[in-house]
């Protein structure tokens, strides 16, 4: 069953950066709920935990395309390594302002500083893109891993960090993450052998611009903010509900049933064959996301116990993995590859702004209307997900300007990177934060994510 995940990890280099850039992806998906579990420890406050979370969200969202332009321009060592280095104090200084009880202000300064890391989730599938640039089914393939390693992050980073922050002492979360965040990253950039080629501009070219001048990119973002609040408001709803029936520590175990779902209909998708074009199946992928978002919806407005909501969110979450992966197949097939980690930064960063307004709003309605009412905020953003994809459906299946960005591979070899041509890197894969990977997370853990 495993032959074909086997086959691309065996490319050259290939299992020298999932690796490293697993444990780097791990780690920072870490960080988040150690932050948030350092200060309500050492300060007494929730609130003031979720709001210096939030400005880290706030700020990633701003500044992983800025990051991923610097990218684009220089390469991927060149920027990972100042961008890791340079978290790094900040990092340093949250600690101490935390132990030494520093006011709240100098909190929100540190960690929104914190918040500028290269998006690895990105960078991964990058190159997974240009290692596989003349073999589609290899690089769905090879996504499809990426995401499913990303839901196992979901799954182990939050329970890794409160036991650490809770069994040793409340910085020991963050101080592990930090650390092995900054390793793997820094590992991830030494592997030059399969880092993607920078593209050098067109002397005659003008300058590119936002990638978002790009319609099809503006409606990917759209539909990844809904995509994004439909994340943040499940996790504070799933809380709020477990919470009400008096089993608040279960519902960790609850949205690691979502993650888990997520992962195992992840694996299953990248031994398909494609056989419809990116936009279609992406299509069909949000409207199963819709779908069966009502599952967790109906058991909670019937009052089901938590193990029948729990297996409602695991079926629930098969429908998130090929959504993502083919989502971000389109995003990389709408741009030019000087614009590459730009513009899957910025999907990034939508799902990230869609998370933390899912988890305010997903909050607030659980406190006015009831513990389960928020996943009716959960299936109406999916639904709204789906109406903006198939408003912009025409513009989701155009290609990069192929006179500015050459879409001819020149190099040889299907599965080797020993090719010196270009070719726009339009494999498949998923970018949450993270990441989604995606950097800071509250909500989603991405996972960020990367998600």
């Amino acid at each position: 069953m495993f032959a074909s995940y086997r086959r691309v990890l065996a490319a050259p280099g290939a299992l020298a950066f999932t690796l490293t850039g697993l444990l780097g992806r791990l780690a920072l998906s870490m960080t988040g709920v150690s932050t948030v579990a350092m200060i309500a420890a050492r300060r007494d406050s929730y609130a003031l935990a979720g709001t210096v979370s939030a400005a880290g969200l706030v700020t990633a969202a701003v500044g992983l395309p800025l990051v991923g332009r610097l990218v684009d321009r220089y390469g991927q060592a060149r920027a990972t390594v100042p961008a890791v280095l340079g978290c790094a104090v900040p990092l340093a200084g949250l600690l101490l302002c935390v132990h030494l009880g520093a006011p709240d202000w100098t909190l929100y300064v540190c960690w929104a500083a914190c918040s500028f890391n290269p998006n690895l989730g990105g960078m991964a599938r990058a190159r997974w893109a240009y290692l596989f640039r003349a073999d589609p089914q290899a690089r769905h393939v090879a996504n499809a891993l990426e995401q499913a390693l990303d839901e196992a992050c979901f799954m182990t980073a939050p329970v890794l960090a409160i036991l650490l922050c809770t069994s040793l002492f409340p910085e020991a979360g963050l101080i592990a993450g930090g650390t092995l965040g900054a390793a793997g990253a820094l590992l991830f950039a030494a592997q030059r052998r399969t880092e993607p080629p920078v593209q050098a501009p067109d002397p005659e070219e003008r300058r590119p611009g936002s990638p978002l001048r790009r319609p099809g990119l503006r409606v990917m973002a759209l539909t990844f903010l809904a995509t994004g609040t439909v994340f943040g408001s499940m996790e504070v709803t799933t809380l709020a509900y477990a919470d009400a029936l008096g089993q608040k520590s279960l519902a960790g175990p609850l949205l690691g049933l979502v993650a888990a779902g997520s992962c195992l209909a992840g694996l299953v998708f990248g031994l398909l064959r494609p056989r419809r074009a990116p936009a279609v199946r992406f299509l069909c992928g949000v409207a199963a996301m819709a779908l069966l978002l009502l599952l967790p919806l109906t058991a909670a407005l019937a009052g089901a116990g938590l193990g029948l909501l729990g297996a409602a969110l695991f079926v629930a979450g098969t429908g998130t993995a090929p959504t993502m992966v083919t989502g971000m197949t389109v995003v990389q097939e709408l741009l030019p590859r000087r614009q590459l980690n730009e513009g899957m930064s910025v999907a990034v960063s939508a799902l990230l702004t869609g998370i933390s307004a899912g988890a305010a709003a997903g909050g607030l309605i659980a406190q006015q209307a009831g513990p389960g009412a928020g996943y009716r905020l959960t299936a109406g953003a999916a639904v709204l997900a789906l109406l903006v994809a198939l408003a912009g459906r025409r513009t989701l299946g155009r290609r990069p300007d192929t006179t500015a960005t050459p879409a001819t591979v020149t190099g040889t070899g299907a599965g080797a990177w020993t090719g010196t041509g270009t070719g726009t890197a339009s494999g498949a894969g998923a970018g949450t934060a993270s990441g989604a990977g995606a950097g800071p997370e509250i909500a989603r853990r991405p996972v960020g994510a990367d998600r």
